[in-house]
């Protein structure tokens, strides 16, 4: 699996700790960015660059990385087709991808420890979308929404 990964200035350390802890998984990590030398080094620039890349095909999933994870998990999920969740337990990492069709993981780095973060993140890389009708049900549901809601910006004046 291609995984890209991105941090502001927050998160950063965090996000190439991940990027060493996770490359024996044998995924093709995709560094996007973040070093942590620029204190405007911010979440939404990372979150847009991440999230295109994952609607490009460069990559199939993501973990962002910022402070509090809140920041990155809400101005990625402002892309269309782009669904990410702020996990900072196992279960919800693993449980987002498997009912939810998550692409990708939002975590805080002030938050959440680093054995906390590398197991969170090898969740949500070993956990696959279900597929169950009802899961299926309820992500059209989540498309009609950004679709109505595109609709409704292209109309406005």
């Amino acid at each position: 699996m291609r995984i890209a990964l991105a941090g502001d200035h927050a998160g950063a350390e965090l996000k190439n700790e991940l990027m060493t802890r996770l490359a024996p998984l044998g995924h093709e990590l995709i560094d996007l960015g973040g070093d942590g030398s620029n204190r405007d080094d911010d979440y939404p620039d990372y979150s847009r660059e991440l999230g295109m890349a994952i609607l490009d095909g460069r990559a199939d999933r993501g973990i962002l990385v910022c402070g509090s994870g809140v920041g990155a998990a809400i101005a990625a999920s402002k892309l269309p087709g782009v669904r990410a969740g702020l996990c900072h337990d196992t279960y919800s990492a693993a449980q987002g991808v498997e009912h939810d069709d998550m692409n990708v993981l939002a975590l805080g780095a002030r938050v959440i420890g680093v054995e906390l973060a590398v197991a969170c993140a090898r969740a949500f890389l070993a956990a696959s979308f279900s597929g169950e009708a009802r899961h299926v049900r309820r992500l059209a549901k989540v498309r009609a929404i950004e679709e109505q809601a595109a609709a409704m910006e292209k109309a406005a004046p």
